[in-house]
């Protein structure tokens, strides 16, 4: 199971199910795929084929939504 968190700028911010217990978020679009820490600072982890300039939208996208993505783990991963 990987529940969309949101969706913004064409990128589906999800997380999976049963994966390590450390805050991320991962982040798909037709171009690639990414991976970012959430704590203890929002950090690039992984990244698939996307530029400097699409890492840099991605990352502040997260900063903009930091509150959701927190909240959203804190919830589904609560059970």
């Amino acid at each position: 199971m990987s529940p969309t968190v949101f969706r913004d700028g064409g990128y589906r911010f999800f997380f999976f199910s049963r994966e390590e217990e450390r805050k991320h978020v991962h982040v798909v679009s037709g171009n690639g795929e990414a991976k970012y820490w959430l704590e203890p600072k929002i950090e690039l982890a992984r990244n698939y084929h996307y530029s400097e300039q699409q890492l840099k939208e991605i990352k502040s996208l997260v900063e903009v939504h930091y509150h959701v993505l927190i909240s959203a783990w804190k919830q589904h991963f609560s059970h």
